[in-house]
C-alpha cells in the first residue's frame, strides 16, 4: 500500500523540479499583487484622511459608513460628507485611474517597440493629445476638462501622432531608437503647437491651457472618473488577454512571435490603438502627467519580473501609487496652496527614473 501511494505521491518531486518552481513563482508574484493592492487601499484610506479640511479619519470611516449603508446623518455633519464625497473621492479616484491607465499604456508601448525608454510622452502622444485639447480651448465650445469635443480633438492628435510613429516602424522598418528620436522631435513639435496658442489665446483661454498642462486632478467628478475609470478597465482585460502574444513580441522579436503563431500585425494595432486610446483619454481629463508611462513600468518589472500576465496588473497599480502619493503631497505639503500632479510627479519621477538608469544600466543600453 504505501509503494503504491509513493509511485503518485506529489511531493516525491525533486525541490528543483521546474514546475514546482513555476507554481512557486506564480504563487509568489500574486502575493506581490496582493500585497501593492492592499497598500494601494491603505494609500487611498491616508490619502482621504488628509487634507487642510480638518476631517479626521474618524469623520471619513463616519462618512463612507453612513453614505454606504444610507444611516441619517446630523445637519453638522453634512460639510464632513462633502468633504469627502464630493472633493477627496472624486479626486482620489481620478488619480488612480489616471496613473493605472497611463503606466498601463508605457508598458505596452515598451513591450511592443522592444525599447524600455518608450512611453506615451517619450513618443509624443502626449504632448499631441494636449494640442488636440487646447485647440478646443482656443477655437472650440469647450465646458472644460473632458468635455466630448476635447476628448474627440485629443484623440485624433494622439492618434495622428501614433500613425505617424507606426506608418514609420512599417514602412521604413525604423529602430526602436529612431523611433524614440522621432517621438522626441514630435514632441517638441506639438509642444511648439501648444506654445503657439497659448500665444494667440486671450487671457482667460491662456489661464486654462497653462493650469491644464500642468496636469491636475483638481475639481474632479464622478462622471470624470467614469469616463476615465471605464476605457482602463476594459483596455487592461483586453490587454491581459493578449499578454502571452504581448511576452512573445517583447522577448523574442516579430519574427521569432510569428513562428510561435502570433498574429503579430494585428497584436501590434489591437495593443498600440488601446495604448494610445488610454493616453489621449485621460490627457484630455487630467492634463499632461508625464514620468508616469515611463517609470511605473520599471519599478513594476524590477518587483514583479517582465511577464505581461502579471506586469501589466502590476504596473497599474504603481502607476496608481505614484499619481495618487503625488497628488496627495501636492495637496497637503503646501497647503492650503495646491501643487499640481503633473510637477510633483515631475520631482518624484526623475530621481527614481535616474537611480533606474544608474542601478539597472546594463536593461536600457
Amino acid at each position: 500500500m504505501a509503494g503504491s501511494t509513493d509511485a503518485v505521491e506529489p511531493a516525491g518531486l525533486p525541490d528543483d523540479d521546474p514546475f514546482r518552481l513555476a507554481g512557486r513563482r506564480v504563487r509568489r508574484k500574486i502575493l506581490i499583487l496582493a500585497a501593492a493592492a492592499v497598500l494601494l487601499a491603505v494609500t487611498g484610506v491616508v490619502a482621504v484622511s488628509v487634507g487642510a479640511s480638518g476631517v479626521s479619519p474618524r469623520d471619513v470611516g463616519w462618512a463612507l459608513w453612513t453614505r454606504t449603508f444610507g444611516v441619517t446623518i446630523a445637519a453638522e455633519d453634512l460639510a464632513t460628507q462633502t468633504v469627502v464625497w464630493e472633493l477627496r473621492l472624486p479626486r482620489i479616484a481620478l488619480a488612480v485611474v489616471a496613473g493605472a491607465g497611463l503606466a498601463v499604456a508605457g508598458v505596452v508601448l515598451q513591450g511592443l517597440l522592444r525599447n524600455p525608454m518608450v512611453s506615451p510622452f517619450t513618443l509624443g502622444i502626449s504632448s499631441a493629445a494636449a494640442f488636440g485639447a487646447s485647440l478646443t480651448i482656443l477655437f472650440g465650445d469647450s465646458s472644460g476638462r473632458g468635455d466630448a469635443m476635447m476628448v474627440a480633438t485629443a484623440l485624433a492628435m494622439a492618434l495622428l501622432c501614433a500613425g505617424l510613429l507606426l506608418g514609420l516602424s512599417w514602412l521604413r522598418q525604423a529602430s526602436p531608437v529612431t523611433l524614440i528620436l522621432v517621438g522626441t522631435a514630435l514632441t517638441y513639435l506639438f509642444q511648439a503647437l501648444t506654445s503657439t496658442m497659448q500665444y494667440i489665446a486671450s487671457e482667460n483661454q491662456l489661464a486654462e491651457i497653462v493650469r491644464w498642462s500642468f496636469g491636475s486632478v483638481n475639481a474632479a467628478t464622478w462622471g470624470q472618473v467614469a469616463a476615465v475609470g471605464g476605457p482602463v478597465v476594459v483596455a487592461l482585460v483586453l490587454l491581459v488577454g493578449q499578454a502571452g502574444n504581448l511576452n512573445a513580441i517583447a522577448f523574442a522579436g516579430d519574427e521569432a512571435a510569428r513562428g510561435l503563431g502570433v498574429h503579430v500585425a494585428r497584436t501590434r494595432l489591437l495593443c498600440s490603438l488601446l495604448a494610445v486610446m488610454l493616453a489621449a483619454v485621460i490627457v484630455s481629463f487630467t492634463g499632461v502627467i508625464g514620468f508616469v508611462g515611463l517609470v511605473a513600468p520599471h519599478i513594476a518589472r524590477l518587483l514583479i519580473g517582465a511577464d505581461h500576465r502579471f506586469l501589466l496588473p502590476f504596473a497599474a497599480i504603481a502607476g496608481a501609487l505614484l499619481v495618487l502619493a503625488a497628488d496627495t503631497a501636492g495637496r497637503t505639503l503646501f497647503a492650503p496652496a495646491v501643487i499640481p500632479v503633473g510637477i510633483v510627479v515631475a520631482f518624484l519621477g526623475a530621481p527614481l527614473f535616474i537611480n533606474l538608469l544608474l542601478t539597472r544600466r546594463r536593461q536600457f543600453l
